[in-house]
């Protein structure tokens, strides 16, 4: 992924961003020759139609996007669907741009690829940082998305709990965090019983795995992250069509580290805790099964109702832990439930908590840096659709308000936090949009990491 370059660099090709009510008065200030190409093309502003227009001798000297009549939101990464389309060159943004963070960070996001089994491209279209941005902190947000979109793409053959693992650890050698994990039927001694049933069947060893940064007697933020390598559905198996994007069932983990990892590079005075329960969900003959009562590091009995609902399982023994610790804040990411799908689609995931005055700075500040949430309540009524006849309560609500009911299951297991905040992501991207490829995508981690910076600012 290219960085920004410095604003200083020269010569760089402008990209005119132009409404239709401005594209009178910028194709004033072109030349006759090239306001009459652009004529001939019939550019008009239009949303996402682009012209390439020359100078004298031949060479590409002016880029024309159109905005599109005001009306709907504009995507702020709008320019970044150029990134991947102008020739290789160097390029600086002018005109309507909108925040020329979002616009410098979109084009940024847009060059991503994923090139773990094949040549690297060639570096394409470059970008010189518009006026006021800080190139070096847009850079590490585009890179941290990057490392979780990274971990998303890569095949389960090749990223399962151990290598989940090793991701974790280089993070800590980049930052100077602690890491540790606790693996295998250590997590029964350790005291995390259902990590180990769900992860128990495969060849791969769960495990969990804990990074800890920053000073003690700073506030303490969690974050738990939701790493299921792959999940067949267990016993319940999932029918072949639901298994082909199961590499990305640990998008929330892959979130959890990329909010991580801005945290500690930007150095704000908060202690950071990480945490992520690291399974591959599959099938042998010691498989959990549906029926069984698991016990829970809570010391609540679990019954299953469906083995395919395994995330929430370990989620609710790491939520348990961080919850001993009493945060300040704790966060938990997970690609939990199609119900949340369902209800708001791959774009916008909900998220879950009691803290209202939280929730609001949540939805603004998502919106504020284009990684867009929305609300869904922890809607008490729904507990009793929880019920167990057997334990203390089942971990599934049966067919409707899945998401609801995933986020009531896990909100048992948190009871001292300062404040609690679960997000339900995709953690992909089904077709392409600017700033946002198609494949892995790393979905709340740039909303939660703008939050901890208004929440505990550095000086």
């Amino acid at each position: 992924m290219n960085a920004l370059l410095p604003s200083a660099t020269a010569p760089a090709i402008p990209v005119h961003t132009v409404a239709p009510t401005g594209w009178l008065a910028l194709k004033a200030r072109l030349s006759p020759a090239q306001a009459a190409f652009a004529e001939a093309q019939g550019f008009a502003a239009r949303a996402s139609q682009h012209c390439l227009l020359p100078d004298e001798t031949g060479a590409l000297a002016v880029v024309l996007l159109g905005l599109g009549a005001p009306g709907r939101r504009r995507d702020p990464f709008a320019p970044a669907r150029l990134a991947g389309q102008l020739p290789a060159g160097t390029y600086r943004l002018e005109g309507e741009r909108g925040d020329p963070d979002l616009a410098a960070l979109g084009w940024l996001l847009q060059g991503y690829r994923f090139e773990r089994y094949r040549d690297p491209a060639p570096i394409g279209a470059r970008l010189v940082a518009p006026e006021g941005v800080d190139a070096e902190e847009i850079g590490r947000i585009a890179q941290s998305v990057a490392l979780a979109r990274d971990l998303i793409n890569t095949p389960a053959n090749d990223m399962g709990p151990e290598e989940i693992e090793a991701a974790i650890r280089a993070l800590g050698a980049e930052t100077g965090a602690q890491v540790d994990s606790t693996v295998g039927d250590d997590l029964l001694a350790g005291g995390f019983p259902m990590i180990h049933a769900v992860g128990r069947a495969s060849t791969r060893a769960p495990r969990l795995i804990e990074l800890s940064w920053g000073a003690p007697e700073h506030p303490l933020v969690t974050l738990v992250g939701k790493g299921v390598a792959f999940d067949t559905g267990g016993l319940d198996i999932k029918p072949p069509a639901s298994m082909l994007l199961m590499k990305k069932d640990m998008g929330g983990a892959a979130a959890a580290i990329a909010t991580a990892r801005m945290i500690m590079l930007a150095k704000l005075p908060v202690r950071l805790r990480l945490l992520v329960p690291a399974v591959e969900n599959a099938i042998a003959g010691n498989a959990f099964r549906p029926g069984d009562v698991l016990a829970s590091r809570k010391g609540i009995s679990v019954e299953i109702g469906n083995t395919d609902a395994e995330g929430r399982l370990i989620l609710a023994d790491a939520l348990a832990l961080a919850d001993e610790e009493a945060p300040d804040l704790l966060i938990d990411f997970a690609t939990l439930t199609g119900a949340a799908r369902t209800a708001l689609g791959p774009e916008l995931p909900p998220f879950y908590t009691h803290d209202d005055a939280l929730a609001d700075e949540i939805a603004r500040v998502g919106l504020a840096v284009n990684d867009p949430v929305w609300r869904m309540p922890l809607w008490a009524p729904y507990e009793a659709l929880l019920d167990s006849k057997v334990a203390q309560v089942n971990h599934i609500g049966g067919p409707m308000a899945g998401s609801v009911t995933a986020a009531l299951f896990l909100n048992r297991f948190v009871e001292r936090s300062g404040s609690y905040v679960h997000f339900d992501i995709y953690g992909w991207n089904g077709s392409g949009r600017p700033g946002r490829p198609e494949g892995g995508e790393c979905q709340g981690a740039r909303l939660i990491y703008a939050l901890a910076r208004q929440r505990y600012p550095r000086g």
